[in-house]
């Protein structure tokens, strides 16, 4: 059992040696811009909620 956990171990260092990690600058950029979508998401849904939510009172 021991031998096949090692064996997984050892594969997973030698996949992860294959991987192209992004630069410093690159992750600085990705997360930025994926901040700043969340945020105009989020507010896109929070007008979203507030114009329903006063037409369905008007309805009511």
């Amino acid at each position: 059992m021991f031998r096949r956990i090692a064996e997984y171990l050892k594969s997973v260092r030698v996949e992860m040696n294959k991987v192209t990690w992004p630069s410093r600058e690159q992750l600085v950029e990705s997360t930025g811009i994926t901040l700043l979508l969340s945020l105009v998401l989020a507010i896109f849904v929070f007008l979203a909620d507030m114009i329903i939510s006063r037409l369905i009172n008007l309805l009511i």
